[in-house]
């Protein structure tokens, strides 16, 4: 049996933050592995929305989804990772200076762990109505892939968050939107809900769905109600029903690490309680703590730093510019 290698540092979630840390880790010369549950790269982003435009990323007026998943993985490249996919971390010791990473698949051998898992395992929240598991597949989507698929149609959007208003924005330029929530206000950046209120998306507010109408094919009618029971019957070719996500961190939970629900506690080296591990992005909470991918990108290099620091303590926190790295 060959002897397991030890790397320098394992990165457990494989999105924005964790390949941009890896990247990062390449740029310190450290061996890195990712290690993600997910049979691709790109996390969240790649699975759940890689053709909606994303705004909140300096440098990228606006850049789709899946795009910018390609980019990063490209970027990552430069540190030639080890890459395991479709494997889930079960448990982690600590011997000896050495974790051991038990996953659903093989044991690693890493120095430092960091954790960009994201908001975990996620699945959306469902729509809560009869049949509507029967639609699943056929025109009821929790996730779009590619805009085309609902050129000239008829699209009923459900959701008042982020992802619905961008979802209306977006598809008002191919298709016939109405969007319905549940609620007069929107939970969205301001700037998106100004900017709706420009365009043909119709506004179905505050109403939630009550029953889908259809047959084998698909839903072709949606019956929505509104807070005074007023009902509306409206003709559809899809439903998209953005309602947020369910995630759970599963067997992360157990590892000792201080938390609080979904998320990890960690301090402005973005360590957790257990010296070796750090963690960034979305899994991570702190005082002022803001949820954006942007924000994830510039924690990843403040704990791969501290992490270079912790397994060579000759090493600088603070490294060369990267122009310097490069020249």
């Amino acid at each position: 049996m060959n002897e397991l290698e030890v790397f320098d540092i394992t990165i457990i979630g494989g999105g924005p933050a964790g390949l941009f840390a890896t990247f990062y880790a390449g740029m310190r010369d450290m061996k890195v592995k990712i290690i993600d549950s997910l049979g691709q790269l790109g996390g969240q982003v790649g699975e759940l929305y890689p053709d909606k435009y994303i705004y909140d990323i300096g440098g990228f007026p606006k850049v789709k989804g899946k795009d910018f998943v390609r980019q990063l993985v490209e970027q990552a490249q430069f540190a030639s990772p080890e890459i395991c996919l479709n494997e889930t971390v079960l448990h982690v010791e600590k011997k000896e200076g050495v974790f051991t990473l038990e996953t659903n698949r093989q044991t690693h051998l890493t120095k430092a762990i960091l954790i960009t898992g994201g908001i975990g395992a996620f699945e959306p929240r469902k729509l809560n109505v009869e049949r509507a598991d029967f639609y699943e597949g056929k025109n009821l989507h929790y996730s779009v892939k590619d805009i085309n698929d609902f050129k000239d149609s008829k699209v009923l959007i459900c959701g008042g968050g982020d992802s619905a208003i961008d979802w209306s924005l977006m598809l008002n330029d191919v298709a016939e939107v109405t969007l319905c929530h549940r609620r007069a206000e929107f939970k969205a950046h301001e700037s998106s809900v100004n900017q709706l209120a420009e365009t043909s998306v119709e506004m179905k507010i505050p109403y939630v769905v009550k029953s889908l109408i259809g047959d084998e094919d698909g839903i072709q009618q949606v019956v929505i109600v509104s807070k005074d029971g007023d009902e509306e019957v409206l003709d559809v070719d899809h439903v998209i029903v953005n309602y947020g996500n369910i995630s759970s961190l599963g067997p992360i939970k157990s590892w000792g690490l201080e938390m609080d629900r979904n998320s990890i506690f960690v301090n402005t080296k973005m360590e957790t309680n257990i010296e070796g591990i750090y963690a960034a992005g979305d899994i991570v909470n702190y005082e002022g703590k803001v949820k954006l991918i942007a924000v994830g990108l510039g924690e990843a290099p403040i704990a791969i730093n501290n992490a270079k620091q912790y397994i060579d303590p000759a090493s600088r926190v603070q490294p060369l510019h990267s122009t310097s790295v490069f020249k």
